[in-house]
């Protein structure tokens, strides 16, 4: 027969079966007759047994009424940026669907949700973030020693690369610290490395950069002396020398240097008195012994009467602070051969010796007079009456070997107020 339309039918009774499958609604419902006589109307939402979209009864004179059936179903879920969904029969009625996330990203929101009676979903959306922080991995620690006379070391590592969890994009990576290919000095150096994706979220990684000096004991200089020392005067390498103030003379090793055991090379200085050795045979030996140690100040007289000599020899004594520092020995030449003395303050040359001193420096025999002799022998002055400690201290401070002496004095704080 053609196409049937649903129509009013009495029916025989049909039992219903059970259970009925819960997924299907009837739309089109007639009215059926029960074998007592009673009209019954179907609810339209009445649960049916067909697994296809219609359902015919045929009676006995072999017409027919059709149900018409349709699936209940919700909305088709919206996939979530960055992950998915998972469900057990599609969006019908009473599946059940579960979200997930990519690698990277969290979950937020109801993880399963369930289509309902009302083809509406139970919860809200779910959707996923990028709370997971990037990772970035540091070398490990940096230890170097110096290199023998050096305070720092170059030190480079590669620039440590951070991976984002999620969409592999970072946005910043910020260094706090010294970059790699710095000189570090001593010490321990903490470097940090941070990296950001584009959700903000932060890694850190960090190390730490040591940088040890080799260092032998400290040295102090010798007392009445000078230190000095290169580079930070104890670490690996340093070399210091020695040298003695004007009057002493310096015993033991004029330098020495911190090895890499962390010992020092050589013995320990001393700076001694100056012994001067008045029992030589002849002038150029005293000078010898004066030789870039001290400079002299020669004063001749035939007559320790003699009152230029006198006002000199006083003014000198006050000026002894002076006469010190810029190492000046004073001579004194009294009196006329045979009678003829020479001192070197409390030591007494014999008379010979005095002589041949100033038939050298060509000193006159019967006026008073001084002679200025620099460290190298040289005869740099010669006064024939009185001079002043303070002008006599202006010409000596612009010899070149003083203004050497000058830098090491000011080093150590030696002065005079004279």
């Amino acid at each position: 027969p053609g196409a049937p339309s649903p129509r009013p039918l009495l029916l025989p009774y049909l039992p219903r079966p059970s259970p009925w499958p819960a997924s299907w609604a009837v739309s089109g419902a007639s009215s059926c007759h029960l074998p007592s006589h009673t009209w019954c109307l179907p609810p339209l939402s009445q649960n049916l047994p067909p697994q296809t979209g219609h359902f015919a009864l045929k009676d006995l004179n072999a017409e027919y009424l059709i149900f018409s059936f349709s699936e209940k179903r919700c909305p088709t879920l919206a996939m979530p940026a960055n992950g998915g969904f998972k469900c057990v029969d599609g969006a019908y009625f009473n599946s059940r669907c579960e979200y997930y996330c990519s690698p990277g990203y969290t979950l937020k929101g109801e993880r399963t949700v369930t289509c309902m009676d009302n083809k509406a979903w139970s919860g809200r959306p779910a959707f996923c973030v990028d709370m997971e922080p990037p990772r970035i991995k540091c070398p490990s620690v940096k230890e170097r020693i110096a290199e023998p006379n050096k305070l720092t070391v170059r030190v480079s590592w590669e620039t440590p690369e951070g991976r984002d969890t999620a969409d592999g994009i970072l946005t910043d990576v910020i260094l706090k610290g010294l970059p790699p290919g710095s000189h570090f000095p001593e010490g321990d150096h903490k470097i940090q490395y941070t990296v950001y994706d584009r959700a903000e979220n932060k890694g850190t990684c960090k190390f730490r950069v040591k940088v040890r000096v080799k260092r032998c004991g400290k040295l102090n200089a010798p007392e009445n002396g000078y230190m000095k020392c290169s580079s930070d005067g104890d670490n690996y390498g340093a070399t210091c020398e020695f040298s003695c103030i004007g009057g002493y003379e310096l015993q033991g090793s004029p330098a020495r240097v911190c090895q890499s055991n962390l010992a020092w090379s050589g013995t320990e200085p001393t700076c001694a008195a100056m012994n001067v050795n008045v029992g030589v045979r002849t002038a150029a030996a005293l000078l010898d012994q004066f030789y870039e140690k001290r400079r002299l100040l020669i004063v001749s007289t035939p007559t320790a009467r003699n009152l230029l000599y006198r006002l000199q020899l006083g003014m000198l004594q006050q000026a002894q602070c002076g006469l010190d520092l810029r190492h000046i020995t004073v001579v004194e030449l009294v009196g006329v051969f045979p009678t003829l003395i020479g001192r070197i303050g409390a030591k007494i040359m014999p008379p010979a010796l005095a002589l041949q001193l100033r038939l050298l420096l060509r000193i006159p025999l019967y006026s008073f007079s001084m002679v200025l002799v620099d460290k190298h022998g040289m005869d740099k002055e010669r006064y024939v009456s009185l001079v002043m400690p303070v002008a006599l201290f202006n010409l000596i401070d612009t010899f070149p070997l003083r203004k050497e002496e000058m830098v090491l004095q000011a080093e150590m704080g030696q002065t005079c107020s004279t």
